[in-house]
């Protein structure tokens, strides 16, 4: 069975309006790419990972930064960037998602682009912050081995373009399992009016969280459905996982405002069934090119457009992130397809056609 996403199913999240592709890449000048690192794609038996790259514009990051801000949900969680990210609030590269010992490689790999691209960084400039974020995805990869190379982040960069993001086992994505069935990219874009020009807010997640029992899809315990009828609850075989969650948005935004939409992650998480288990790593990266600082500004003095806050359209904004979350997340699972990773493991795709099925009958 081809695997299609929840709306081309007849089924919908919230009810704000999608952009274009319903995907991150709705928001202007946003980009991803991904590089998987599989055993149908030539790699050895084992391998079961990759990289996804988002890249906030199309120009030079380091010359026009972003204005940007982070939100930890739960803690347990391995990434480079978040600390100078939060203190300046700013991003200044591409963001990186991989597996969690592929981070170092993907920093490098980042960080070799940007210096490809800049003879001044590091030199007659000022060093660099490089953001990645990661999940733990050693049930069905090798991650001991250590597969992610600074080339596929490199090439996760090259590869990244706008229009629709590819979704599910793919990228960082490869190896991720969620609510005990396959995870990994998932995406989804709401549309907001503001003053008569649309502006979109994008969330692209890397999906790796949950117990079958905890899956809730359109407010239905499906989870709990799914499983034994008995009550009895499987023992969790996977490690408590993460969540790595990416918004992006073209609305003029500071740091403190994306911070705020950040938080609202959170709830479109919740919606899902998540319970942010101790040993889940769940991160939020927002971010808005609408505001691009530069590098070498001409004046003391910068002018920055920001949205107001004492009106509706900001409660709009988090709607938006909230909706948009809960969808990517379920478009992660319901396009992951089943997948076989190290020591013979397999983990199965959500089944969907009962999914629907329970949905349609409890309506």
């Amino acid at each position: 069975m081809q695997r299609k996403r929840l709306r081309e199913y007849g089924m919908s999240v919230g009810e704000l309006p999608t952009g274009e592709w319903n995907s991150i890449t709705d928001v202007p000048s946003v980009a991803v790419g991904h590089v998987t690192l599989h055993p149908e794609s030539g790699y050895a038996e084992g391998v079961c990972t990759g990289v996804t790259a988002i890249l906030p514009h199309e120009g030079n990051w380091f010359r026009q930064k972003v204005a940007a801000a982070s939100h930890v949900i739960n803690g347990f969680g391995k990434t480079t960037g978040l600390v100078q990210l939060q203190e300046l609030g700013v991003i200044e590269s591409p963001i990186l998602l991989t597996n969690t010992f592929g981070v170092p490689a993907a920093t490098e790999g980042a960080l070799q682009v940007m210096l490809e691209r800049d003879d001044a960084i590091g030199d007659r400039t000022g060093s660099l912050n490089v953001v990645v974020g990661e999940c733990n995805d050693s049930y069905l990869n090798d991650m001991r081995g250590l597969h992610v190379r600074p080339e596929h982040a490199r090439e996760a960069i090259r590869q990244a373009k706008r229009g629709p993001v590819a979704e599910g086992c793919v990228g960082a994505g490869t190896g991720m399992v969620c609510f005990g069935w396959k995870g990994g990219i998932g995406t989804a874009s709401r549309r907001i009016e503001v003053d008569g020009k649309a502006y979109h807010v994008g969330v692209l997640v890397l999906s790796n969280f949950g117990v079958k029992q905890d899956l809730t899809v359109l407010g239905h315990p499906v989870g709990k459905l799914l499983t034994d009828c008995s009550g009895k609850r499987e023992q969790q075989t996977t490690p408590d996982g993460s969540i790595m969650i990416v918004i992006a948005t073209d609305l003029p935004m500071c740091s403190r405002q994306l911070q705020r939409l950040a938080k609202r992650a959170a709830f479109g998480l919740a919606r899902t069934g998540s319970i942010a288990h101790h040993g889940s790593g769940d991160i939020v990266i927002a971010f808005s090119n609408g505001n691009r600082i530069p590098h070498d500004p001409e004046q003391g003095l910068l002018t920055m457009r920001v949205l107001r806050e004492d009106g509706p359209f900001m409660s709009q904004c988090f709607r938006a992130a909230v909706e948009a979350t809960e969808e990517a997340i379920l478009n992660s699972l319901f396009l992951a397809e089943t997948t076989t990773g190290r020591l013979g493991r397999t983990v199965e795709a959500l089944p969907v056609e009962t999914v629907l099925e329970i949905i349609r009958t409890r309506r």
